[in-house]
């Protein structure tokens, strides 16, 4: 496998890896899917040492980018690929910058309780998330085709208005970006953000048949799919005691926990 300074590569199957930034307080996974013909990579990470570097050793096929959404620490080196999609209610983020966050704040959580050496090229002080056009936009339904493996997107809006999982069908893998992970919070109090979309978007991929591993784009690299029963117990819970209106702070809910 493959031996880098900043990132860890891990193999999920023979066609499937994440690429980990374990080194920064996020810990953010990147995932990469060979098909026969194309591959996705499910976002860029932090933009903090270019993740080209470790694409380009474990695959020559042509790459396309999946952005779950649009925020600092999922589309750090995007700028190193010719095509990226993303859904519509984030392009403008993409081209025109990240709503929510100023750039101070984006700067110094980019920067803060980091463990590893980082790259020459890296100065927080003049970081500056990606901003480009999009080659094509993603819409609740679609279904991309990899050769002899599809990816289906879901719409689910909350963490950021275009909010993407993606279900690798096959395999059963979902890839839940920021809408779910373990062990912090799910953020849902930025002005970008809805708590009422999040929890119809927990809704949602609980009900997606098949599951057989969740994969947040945080934290614990693989989650059984019985999160999803725990996320069933939670979104009722917060929906009969009113907490994406009157529940201020961060809610615990086995596994996973939502701050709103």
């Amino acid at each position: 496998m493959i031996k880098d300074e900043w990132f860890t590569v891990q193999s999920i199957d023979n066609r499937t890896y994440a690429i980990s930034e374990y080194g920064h307080w996020e810990k953010v996974h990147s995932f990469l899917l060979l098909g026969e013909e194309r591959a996705a990579l499910i976002d860029t990470g932090l933009g903090i040492d270019n993740i080209r570097r470790v694409i380009d050793q474990l695959t020559t096929l042509p790459v396309d980018v999946i952005t779950t959404h649009v925020h600092a620490d999922h589309i750090g080196s995007h700028g190193e690929f010719e095509r990226i999609y993303v859904h519509p209610a984030d392009e403008d983020w993409l081209i025109n910058g990240i709503q929510g966050l100023t750039i101070e704040q984006i700067r110094k959580d980019m920067s803060r309780d980091i463990t590893l050496p980082t790259p020459s090229a890296f100065n927080p002080s003049t970081y500056r998330p990606f901003q480009g056009q999009p080659s094509g936009l993603l819409e609740d339904g679609d279904i991309i085709e990899l050769g002899n493996r599809r990816i289906v997107i879901y719409h689910t809006p909350g963490h950021s208005p275009g909010h993407i999982s993606v279900f690798d069908e096959a395999n059963g893998y979902l890839f839940t970006g920021d809408l779910l992970y373990d062990e912090t919070p799910v953020y849902a109090f930025y002005p970008s953000t809805s708590p009422v979309d999040l929890v119809q978007s927990l809704e949602r991929i609980a009900e997606i048949p098949g599951v057989k591993m969740v994969y947040g784009s945080h934290n614990t690299l693989g989650l059984d799919p019985s999160i999803l029963e725990e996320v069933k117990r939670a979104t009722t819970y917060m929906k009969e005691n009113d907490l994406v209106k009157f529940g201020t702070g961060v809610h615990h809910f086995g596994h996973f926990s939502v701050q709103f």
